[in-house]
Formats: structure tokens, sequence, C-alpha cells
């Protein structure tokens, strides 16, 4: 169908890009999706013959530092197993200032991402959507909660999470088609942590389960509806106008294992490649009408980009011997089990939130003998603030493996996020230790605090050397891989990128639905809210696509 005419080009299909293609697809209109890297089945995830990670994993990330995924290898959960589902730094470079450091953890296959985060799923609220309006900071969205809350629902009916109802004012609740379960430690940890502090909410995991085939539900969907073609191995590298400049038109595009170069067409064109990726991808597809870049006219495209404050906790619970898993959801030799406690923000007056920043760990889940006391971890998410200068832009001295001018990322931690971290790691630590727990170290880009037996106590001496060591450039920003902003969403085309449906205010039949439209960074993961974001701006396209 090289000849087709398109009603829509999607680029990628991570996230944002699979929900693209079934919602569009389910319209009846005729979709072309490009992505960067390959297929991917079955065949990619088999796990004989392949190590599972330990605690620190020295080797495996030593490894794969030889062999091009420096950056990669600093993901806090790298397994070598997995190195295949990550870039090759080396084909895939970008900058950052010296004085900060992020690392950006990324995928190019089919899927995108979603086959290496940790398939947590949480909706945001309107402490986020509304963050402006509740505490002063920051700006609010063009949307609330319950203008998204049927797409949440219709996103959960999709992936059929596991869960449970918690009823908690700063986290609402999912719809579930399965039960989470907590694993005993982890009940024992809730009941303590409850009772001391009531306005502390602990929760299971809200995830999804395994999937055999290794394609999500929505993109089987689109692929099944006859509607969909889908060319691997092909990067977008500009978004071409009409004349007047007002008018997406289709992309410029490199055939990856050919290098040969086509221009595609469609009635719209829906940027999903991932918020770094979009706003590369929209920046250099200046032209005359467009001299600072696609969609620039506010002169805001890649500024406001965040990604959220991370911690990192380690240790033990001492009321509690041994592990297990408590994972309902079928087995999956490649990931291994899931499940966990979250801590939402704190519960303040009127149900709306009194801090700033949300937990993500598990008690009793870690390997260890019976006789042993229970492993814990955790990894906390803080608002970033905002900061116009905190931006993607175009490094044009240097290119990647394909000609395009590499990224040039900063991101760089003020005085206000310094005290939300300072904020952050206290209440965790008093959390976790006033609920019967022992922490050997609490870290974050402030730096690595060992306490009690010092961090991974049993590990060889060398590796607990190179842990110390690597700490530093490991824990930076990045590290939380909830990367948000940069095409931000608003009411007004002079302080914002895209409108309400993100949609161009430059060019209206060019939407961006990845977390570059988010105007704020938020405390739990990104990616439900993508995926409930896209399939409303999609249904609105479909609209006027049809009309």
């Amino acid at each position: 169908m090289a000849d087709a005419t398109y009603d829509a080009l999607i680029i990628g299909s991570g996230a944002s890009g699979m929900f693209a293609a079934a919602e569009l697809t389910a319209q009846g209109l005729k979709v072309l999706q490009l992505e960067a890297g390959p297929a991917i089945g079955p065949a990619d995830f088999d796990a004989a013959n392949r190590p599972r990670q330990t605690d620190i994993n020295l080797w495996q990330r030593a490894k794969a530092t030889l062999g091009g995924q420096g950056v990669q290898a600093r993901a806090a959960f790298f397994d070598g197993r997995m190195r295949h589902l990550f870039v090759n730094d080396r084909k895939h470079p970008y900058s950052t200032p010296k004085d900060a450091p992020f690392v950006w953890i990324r995928a190019r296959q089919a899927g995108g991402r979603t086959h290496t985060f940790g398939r947590v799923l949480l909706r945001w609220t309107d402490d986020d959507f509304k963050v402006a309006s509740r505490t002063g900071k920051g700006v609010d969205w063009p949307i609330d909660y319950a203008e998204l809350a049927p797409f949440y629902e219709e996103v959960e009916r999709s992936l059929e999470l596991y869960g449970q109802p918690d009823n908690v004012p700063t986290l609402p609740d999912s719809l579930y088609a399965h039960r989470a379960e907590l694993t005993g430690p982890e009940q024992q940890f809730k009941a303590a942590v409850e009772a001391r502090w009531p306005e502390r909410k602990v929760v299971t995991w809200r995830y999804i389960g395994p999937e055999p085939t290794r394609v999500l539900r929505p993109l089987r969907e689109a692929i099944a509806s006859g509607r969909l073609d889908i060319r691997y191995n092909t990067i977008a590298r500009k978004v071409l106008t009409d004349a007047s400049g007002k008018r997406a038109t289709g992309v410029e595009a490199i055939d990856t294992v050919t290098g040969k170069v086509q221009v595609l067409s469609a009635r719209a064109v829906v940027l999903c490649a991932s918020p770094i990726e979009s706003i590369r991808l929209l920046l250099n597809s200046a032209s005359d009408r467009h001299p600072q870049g696609l969609g620039n006219s506010s002169g805001l495209l890649g500024r406001y980009f965040v990604d959220q404050l991370p911690c990192v906790a380690a240790g033990s619970f001492p009321a509690a011997k041994g592990w297990s898993t408590a994972d309902t959801a079928p087995a999956d030799p490649f990931y291994g089990p899931s499940g966990g406690v979250y801590l939402p923000r704190f519960v303040g007056k009127d149900g709306a939130a009194s801090n700033d920043f949300a937990y993500q760990g598990s008690i009793g889940r870690s390997r260890t003998a019976p006789d042993r006391p229970a492993r814990l971890s955790f990894f906390g998410y803080g608002v970033m603030a905002p900061d116009p200068d905190n931006r993607v832009t175009l490094n044009p001295r240097r290119k990647d493996a394909w000609g395009m001018p590499i990224a040039h990322i900063r991101v760089k931690i003020g005085r206000e996020d310094q005290a939300t971290l300072e904020r952050e790691l206290a209440a965790l630590v008093e959390t976790v230790t006033g609920a019967g727990g022992e922490l050997e170290y609490v870290g974050s880009p402030l730096g690595l605090r060992e306490m009690g037996r010092g961090a991974y106590p049993d590990a060889d001496p060398l590796s607990r050397l190179a842990f110390r060591a690597l700490f530093k450039k490991t824990m930076v920003m990045g590290a939380a891989i909830h990367e948000a902003g940069g095409a931000r969403m608003g009411e007004a085309r002079t302080d914002s990128v895209l409108d309400r449906h993100n949609r161009s205010w430059d060019v209206p039949n060019l939407l961006v639905t990845d977390a570059s439209a988010f105007p704020g960074g938020g405390v739990s993961g990104t990616t439900l809210t993508i995926m409930a974001m896209t399939v409303r701006a999609c249904r609105q396209l479909a609209k006027e696509l049809r009309g």
C-alpha cells in the first residue's frame, strides 16, 4: 500500500502510539504508523540462557557499557536479559550541560518502552491537573480530572488492570479486571503506617499482567482492523507542511536498513515518539514559515521540560522473614513477578494532597533466605518546579547515526526542587523506620547516605565500591524515567504549544499526544495519563477528519 492515501500518520508505537492507532482505526480511518525500531514478538523474550540480575548487577552493567549502552546501563532496574530492548547509545547520542547530567533511558522497537517500564498504571488527579489553582505553583492544565476520567476507564478496560479498591482521595481508584494482593510483610507495613499516620495510605500496585504475544491489546486490535499499515525501522526526521505552513501534509522519513529517504503523506500527523523525540522532530522541522521549529510561534517549544525528582532507598524489615511474591497474575519467566506497595500523596484538608511526592516499593518480594529479615526497597517521585530554562534544544554540532541533529537536554535542579527532595527523603526515612523497617541507604541527586550496615551489606566488596562510585552518575535527573513537557497544552497560543485537544496552535492537523504535551510533571507514572489523553485527542481528530 505504498501509494495509499492515509487519513492519519502516527509517529511511534509505544504507549501513546498504540492507543492512537487503536482509536483512529476503530473510527474507520486509514492509518500509517512509523516505528523507528524493529517488530518484535515472543522470540525476543526468551528467558533461557539469560542470567538474572543481582542486586547491584555490576557485571551485566559493565558488559552493556562496553557494548555501547553506557547510559542505558545506568537505569535503576537495568537487567542484562533486556539489553536488546534498550537503544545503543553510540548510535543515539545526546548532550547535556556539564553541571546538569540527565540519563535518557530509551527504547526503539514495536511497543516502545512498554516492554521495559514497571507496568504500574496510576491515574492522576486535580492535584496534578489544577496544581496552580490548588497550590499557586506551576500551571493548570486546560482539562481536569472529570474530563479525562471516562478515557481512563476505557484504557483500563482494554488493559485489564490488576488492583483493588482503596478509596484514597489523592489516588482515584481504577477499574480492575483482577485483584492485586500485598505480601504478608507489606500488610504489616500498611497496618503500621496507617495506624501511626492516618493521612499516609499504603495501597497495592495497579498494574498490567504479562502479555504472551508481547503485543498489547490496543495494537493487536488496530492491526486486526485491516486499516493499519506499520513501517518498521523507519525514522521520521521532518514533519512537512503545505505552502501556507498551516497544514501538515506528512513526513520525510528514512529507512534505517536501506538508508532510503522518502516522503509519506496523510491528512493528519500524530506525534507519539516520546517527549524528547517529539520535541526534537518538531525543532528539526523548521522551515521558512516556522523558522524556530514547527508549531513554535509561542517560543515555548522545548521549554518547561521536567522529570520527577527521584530518590531511592533499600533495607530490611525484621518483623518478617524470607520472601514471597503475592503476584496474582500468570507467571512470566522473562519479567518475573510484579506487585508491591504504593504510597500516594499524603491526604490533607478536604482530601487534597498535603505534599508533592509519592513512593513505590516492595517488601518481602526479593529473594532471601527463609530465616533472614525480609528485604525492602522504595523509589520516590517528587514534583519538579516548572522552569523555562529547563528545555530540550538541538545540538547542531553533533548528529546521530542517521544524520539528525542530536537533542541537547538541560534539566537542572533548582532551590525549590532541592527543598522538595529534602522533604521527600525525610518523609521516606520517617515512614519506613517508623513502621519497623531498617534502612541501609537512601539517595537522590543530592547524594548517597548510608545507614546501619551500609548499602548492599551482603554484596562483595568490589560491587559495593562500584555502587558507591557510580551512584552519582546513576541517581541523577532522568532516573525516574517519567520525563514530560516541552510541548505543553494550554488555553492560549501565547503560553503553550498545543490546545486542549493536543492540536498544534499553528498547525491544527498536527497532534502531539505523548508526555511532551503535559503542562507539569506529577508524582506518579505518566503512562496511563498518556494513554487516556491520546484516546481523547484522537477521538476528536477522527470527528474532524470525518467532517
